[in-house]
């Protein structure tokens, strides 16, 4: 499974450098196309882990003025 996660910045909020080293401290990674990170769970993770995780997202982001949108899907056939 992938978590890929998207993130709307403001002028008056964090640098997109400080929200990329945190984000990567998380282990997500910087991608391009139609989202900005992603996370790879590997094949073994349940529906609590991914909600706590976007708790710990989140947590990550606060006060940083950014929104930010996840959307996990499974990532094999």
């Amino acid at each position: 499974m992938k978590t890929y996660l998207l993130i709307w910045f403001s002028s008056n909020g964090g640098r997109p450098s400080e929200v990329t080293r945190s984000l990567m401290s998380m282990g997500f990674t910087p991608v391009q196309g139609f989202y900005d990170y992603v996370y790879d769970w590997g094949n073994n993770v349940d529906m609590n882990e991914i909600v706590n995780f976007g708790d710990k997202v989140q947590m990550t982001l606060k006060d940083m003025g950014v929104m930010f949108k996840i959307e996990t899907v499974n990532s094999t056939p």
